[in-house]
């Protein structure tokens, strides 16, 4: 099931996405004749409730398909959470994207956290302070929490995965570098485009075996595949969970390919006003985002 936030006729709602086409909740609402939850959080939040099942309220709207109201999908869907507890990220976990840095990891790949002020939409601008000189892009695959946890075993990890969904984690190098630690230079208003939509766990039959690109402006950077992530998703969330209650609703961004722009040969090629980066994850979806400044 695919899961988003619409703009429709200066309302935001959130609906399920079938053919293309969304259904949004208040439609699904008079359809079916039942109560959803209020946002695509609390929807998260209560999936493990008896009373609240995602898959049978899709079941029965997409036997009424011809009875209910459908939204076309153009350059319309919103980030599809806002509001999530923590936004999590790692870094240097997949084997190409480490050699090209050239840096060294532990037995876990560092990881910090960015403000949900940081949240941008698919398909919104991306704001790049004039007094910025090294902007840079990264396609990540981010899982989506579905229930609270703690001391997660390896084993059992998969169990508390609501969803995926892209993470495009923009960077600033030069404060990055300057700051010895990566959360300043990841954590402006804007720097963290999510969507297009949520995908459900049940939907991705294998997730090491998907394709991530990005490109800027056509030219393709990053053509890599989920299969080089060095830790899983199940050591990551093991991982944080020892240290970190994992709630729902949270985001875990699992780490960039190579292909950054600024390990690009004989010299880094960073973002500029106008660029268009378009990021992508097959079986996930597409995000275009164009660079402004002031």
């Amino acid at each position: 099931m695919k899961i988003a936030r619409i703009k429709h006729k200066d309302e935001i709602q959130y609906g399920m996405i079938i053919n293309n086409q969304i259904i949004p909740k208040k439609s699904i609402e008079n359809c079916i004749k039942v109560d959803l939850p209020e946002t695509v959080e609390k929807m998260i939040e209560e999936t493990d409730d008896s009373n609240w099942e995602p898959k049978s309220i899709y079941d029965k709207v997409e036997a009424n398909l011809e009875n209910i109201e459908k939204i076309s999908i153009n350059n319309n869907l919103c980030a599809p959470i806002t509001n999530p507890p923590k936004i999590i990220c790692f870094g240097l976990n997949y084997v190409k994207h480490v050699k090209e840095t050239g840096k060294d990891v532990g037995k876990t790949p560092p990881l910090w956290l960015k403000p949900r002020t940081a949240i941008n939409g698919p398909y919104d601008d991306i704001y790049k302070p004039k007094w910025i000189n090294k902007l840079d892009y990264e396609v990540e695959l981010a899982v989506i929490i579905g229930k609270k946890g703690k001391n997660i075993s390896q084993e059992n990890a998969m169990n508390y995965v609501f969803g995926y969904m892209i993470l495009n984690d923009i960077s600033e190098r030069e404060i990055q570098e300057a700051d010895g630690q990566w959360t300043r230079a990841k954590s402006f208003d804007g720097f963290a485009p999510i969507g297009p939509y949520i995908t459900t766990k049940d939907e991705i039959n294998d997730p090491y075996k998907l394709v991530m690109t990005t490109h800027i402006n056509n030219e393709i950077r990053q053509n890599s595949s989920t299969n080089d992530m060095m830790c899983k998703i199940p050591k990551l969330i093991n991982h944080i969970s020892e240290f970190m209650t994992l709630e729902p609703g949270d985001i875990i961004s699992t780490g960039t390919p190579e292909g950054v722009g600024a390990a690009m040969k004989p010299h880094p090629k960073f973002l500029n006003e106008g660029d268009i980066v378009q990021t992508a994850i097959t079986e996930l979806g597409m995000m275009k985002n164009k660079i402004i400044t002031d």
